[in-house]
């Protein structure tokens, strides 16, 4: 608000433990074991209330700490003490509802004014007891355009490989807060220069220092540019797009691999998917519901490139054909030479479903038919000439007609 944002929700603090917050509200449930905190229903909206934190001293009650990497904290203090346990100084600044002031206890107020993004305390322990707060500090520096404190920054490309010890599925959640925000563009570029985005997507981040003519490092700053652009104009983005193009290059380059071997394009596509995506779960896990429609964009490739016969009409009526139609045109427009694929298929889908026929001629060349095997004849029985002229005619009408059958 302080900035002339309008704020996307907003979060309660307060000394009342959480079981004091949930009997005070019948519409609230509480949730979390490294944070535990009560979500209150309020209408058709959810306020998140958290109690004040206070500071850890080693293992306290309520509090667990291994390695410097706090995985339980729930240690209650003050206000004061809360301010302090927060990771930037502009996201430690409370407003009190009461009188409408704002509290500063960490001088946030001067670094928000400054546009200065700089974490509370000793900059490699709260990393340590959080690497996603590096994260944090690039997704800031990126949608607020401020400059992360020098002394914040210097030591975030060392302690990158600290996300490891994250689970993947919080990444997951992470990761849909750094590219699904309207800014995933200069969140990526910022990503790279501090060396986290290796620690994400670390087979696409390789595929990346092996560019072709550009590729694939256009393909994505062009889905990373689309993803912005639909969220500026107010359209949905999914997480199954996005990760599609991320793993895009690291999957083709696996197919291409299993095909050398013999194996088919579309089985290829089907192994090398299956193996990507578990490669990249054991970093950023990517739930079912997405991966299964990432893998339909992938599969449905080779496909949309055969388009000169009736099959291809089938795929308009694909549920995933709008996605993995998307997806070509971004081939296309990352310097994939595709010809006049995706100006076939956008025409295509202009034309009623009486005129689409007549377009796959113009797809390019017809594949050839598959002609059937001859049928071997039956070695007539010897009932004399006659008879064996009869069976023999018999025979040479009966083959006409299966090959005519065959070709029609």
């Amino acid at each position: 608000m302080l900035l002339g944002h309008e704020p996307k929700d907003f979060d309660v603090t307060t000394d009342a433990s959480p079981e004091q917050v949930k009997a005070l509200f019948r519409n609230s449930r509480l949730i979390g074991r490294r944070f535990r905190i009560v979500h209150v229903r309020f209408g058709r909206e959810i306020i998140e209330v958290a109690t004040f934190r206070g500071q850890h001293a080693g293992d306290a009650e309520g509090g667990v700490i291994e390695d410097g990497l706090i995985l339980r904290d729930n240690v209650f203090g003050t206000i004061k003490e809360d301010a302090w346990r927060r990771d930037f100084s502009v996201n430690a600044l409370f407003y009190d509802s009461q009188d409408d002031s704002v509290i500063d206890y960490v001088g946030g107020y001067a670094d928000l004014k400054n546009g200065l993004l700089r974490i509370l305390g000793e900059p490699e322990v709260r990393y340590r007891e959080d690497p996603v707060r590096m994260l944090r500090a690039a997704r800031f520096a990126a949608k607020l355009g401020f400059k992360i404190h020098e002394e914040s920054e210097q030591i975030i490309a060392r302690l990158g490989p600290l996300l490891r010890d994250v689970s993947p599925s919080r990444l997951f959640e992470e990761v849909l807060k750094l590219f699904q925000t309207g800014v995933a563009l200069q969140t990526f570029e910022l990503m790279r220069h501090y060396n986290l985005f290796a620690q994400l997507f670390p087979e696409t981040d390789r595929s990346l220092a092996v560019e072709k003519n550009g590729f694939p490092l256009r393909l994505l700053v062009k889905a990373l540019g689309n993803t912005d652009e639909r969220i500026a104009l107010g359209k949905p983005v999914t997480p199954a797009f996005l990760f599609a193009a991320f793993l895009w290059e690291p999957l083709r380059s696996g197919a291409e691999k299993l095909r050398a071997e013999g194996m088919s394009e579309a089985q290829a596509i089907q192994v090398s998917a299956r193996q990507v995506l578990s490669q990249q779960s054991q970093s950023v896990i990517l739930p079912k519901r997405f991966s299964l429609r990432a893998r339909d964009v992938w599969s449905m490739q080779p496909r949309l490139e055969r388009n000169t016969n009736k099959r291809a009409l089938l795929l308009l009526d694909h549920p995933s054909f709008r996605a993995a139609y998307d997806f070509l045109l971004l081939r296309a427009e990352s310097g994939e030479e595709l010809g006049d694929l995706p100006d076939w298929w956008t025409k295509i889908q202009t034309l009623d479903e009486a005129e689409r026929p007549s377009m796959l001629s113009a797809g390019g060349d017809k594949p050839k038919r598959r002609r059937r095997r001859p049928q071997r004849k039956k070695p007539a029985k010897q009932a004399g000439n006659q008879s064996n002229g009869q069976v023999e005619a018999n025979s040479d009408r009966s083959g006409s007609s299966q090959e005519n059958s065959s070709d029609s």
